[in-house]
């Protein structure tokens, strides 16, 4: 771990003056098109959390304090204050936990920036075209991806660094979508980090607070820019401050130089996965090897007990025993390795409806208590990928797999009819939408950097919901 005085590289006035220096004409095309595939994945899996546990208990306590206002609540029936509603938005974003990441960083990115602009483009009084829609977003998910590889223990630490780090992201893209100069950005960047929180306890616990805290960074990150643009001052050293985010809350155990580094030269991005399984990004190599396994003749009833081997921190995370009576079972489900493994053998799938209540505590799925999570020195401790299998039949055999990429990630990527598919798979979950509103709103953001009001997303994304 490095000395707290040692860290004196990428302090806040340099990331600073990168994001608002940065113009759409910066943008690789890649990044453009890489930017709107995966706001479509995005505006999927919120549609696809309208039944997920805690949904309408957020949207409802928000209405109840809140008849009107500028921003759109996706899952509601009005509008809200923009803080309020990218809360909102950012909870359904990540309540399937079925949103993307960027695996080494080990952040979910798009669930907490995207809601973040699309409630300060609500509240922005100026015209808001779909290129600077994809700029806010790209600038936002581009400081997310850095500060999660800067940090790059920070979950090892207890801390949810997608709630944590998402604060700052967020306020870096609303501050693109207001106009804010270096200044007004690094204050805006400076007060969101007054108000960073994030604990891997509700996890650890179970708890629907697991989803609501992407909404609390969303809601941050702009409530941030918007105090910025109205004159508050945040503190501009942030980052590398005694009391910053560096030192405080990473203990001085960072590689700062990767914030800022080739800012908008070298785009991280680029390293982004795509979930192809509502959970855990940390089941889905066992996931993978379940269903391999189903392939080459394995059946769940014959499981007699198994061990399933991951990384120190992907253990800590999803290697609970399976307890098909617990408070939360969505939750608890969501992050087990056992559960998701042996609902995979047991269906030949992995979808939104293996996470229901229903799903969970179902007798043929609870066979998954008999199976072990441990971690191996075989992996590096933070490494996500790498899994490992081993299956004891009743008859005495014992059947083992390893693999070490995962599906969804640059080097094992989607396709694109697997990402369409998806998209309205969630959409027909969520609101039962088919055909022609789910089209347009898939085609508007396949094209969003030719589109002249940005506002149009959210309008069509509203349609799928008529019936």
């Amino acid at each position: 771990m490095a000395d707290m005085t040692t860290v004196t590289r990428a302090d806040g006035a340099e990331l600073a003056k990168s994001i608002a220096a940065i113009r759409y004409e910066d943008l690789p095309a890649d990044v453009v098109t890489i930017t709107k595939l995966f706001t479509l994945d995005t505006l999927g899996v919120i549609a696809g959390a309208a039944k997920s546990p805690g949904m309408k208990e957020v949207v409802a306590s928000l209405e109840a304090w809140e008849t009107d206002g500028l921003a759109t609540l996706l899952l509601g029936s009005g509008k809200a204050n923009p803080a309020s509603a990218a809360l909102a938005n950012g909870a359904a974003a990540h309540a399937l936990d079925f949103d993307d990441q960027h695996d080494p960083a080990r952040v979910h990115v798009f669930c907490v920036v995207l809601p973040a602009v699309l409630a300060a483009m609500e509240a922005e009084t100026r015209s808001i075209s779909g290129q600077d829609l994809i700029l806010a977003l790209a600038v936002g998910v581009e400081v997310f991806c850095r500060l999660g590889l800067a940090c790059y223990n920070s979950l090892g630490k207890g801390w949810h660094p997608t709630t944590a780090l998402g604060t700052i992201s967020a306020a870096a893209a609303a501050s693109k979508i207001f106009g804010l100069d270096e200044q007004k950005t690094l204050s805006a960047l400076g007060l969101a980090f007054v108000q960073l929180s994030g604990t891997t306890q509700f996890i650890a616990d179970g708890a629907l607070a697991k989803r609501v805290g992407p909404g609390f960074a969303a809601r941050s990150g702009v409530l941030a820019a918007h105090l910025a643009r109205g004159g508050i001052t945040g503190p501009h050293r942030f980052l590398e401050g005694n009391s910053g985010l560096f030192n405080l809350y990473e203990r001085g155990e960072v590689k700062p130089e990767i914030v800022v580094d080739d800012f908008a030269i070298r785009w991280e991005l680029r390293d982004l996965s795509m979930k192809p399984f509502p959970c855990c990004r940390c089941t889905h190599t066992a996931i993978q090897l379940a269903l391999e396994l189903r392939a080459q003749g394995v059946k769940a009833t014959d499981v007699k007990s198994g061990v399933i081997e991951l990384g120190e921190v992907n253990r800590k995370i999803v290697g609970a025993a399976f307890d098909r009576t617990h408070a939360t079972p969505v939750v608890h489900a969501q992050f087990n390795a056992a559960y998701a493994f042996a609902a995979a053998l047991a269906d030949g799938e992995v979808t939104i409806r293996s996470f229901t209540p229903e799903r969970i505590t179902a007798d043929d799925v609870a066979y998954a208590a008999s199976i072990e999570t441990r971690s191996t020195t075989d992996y590096d401790e933070t490494a996500i990928a790498p899994a490992r299998v081993s299956i004891t039949t009743h008859d005495g055999r014992v059947v083992s797999a390893e693999k070490l990429t995962m599906k969804g990630a640059p080097d094992e990527p989607m396709t694109h009819d697997e990402v369409l598919a998806k998209f309205s798979a969630c959409l027909e979950w969520g609101f039962g939408a088919t055909g022609k509103p789910v089209e347009h709103l898939q085609e508007f953001v396949k094209t969003l950097d030719k589109q002249s009001d940005g506002r149009d997303v959210v309008a069509l994304f509203m349609k799928t919901r008529s019936r």
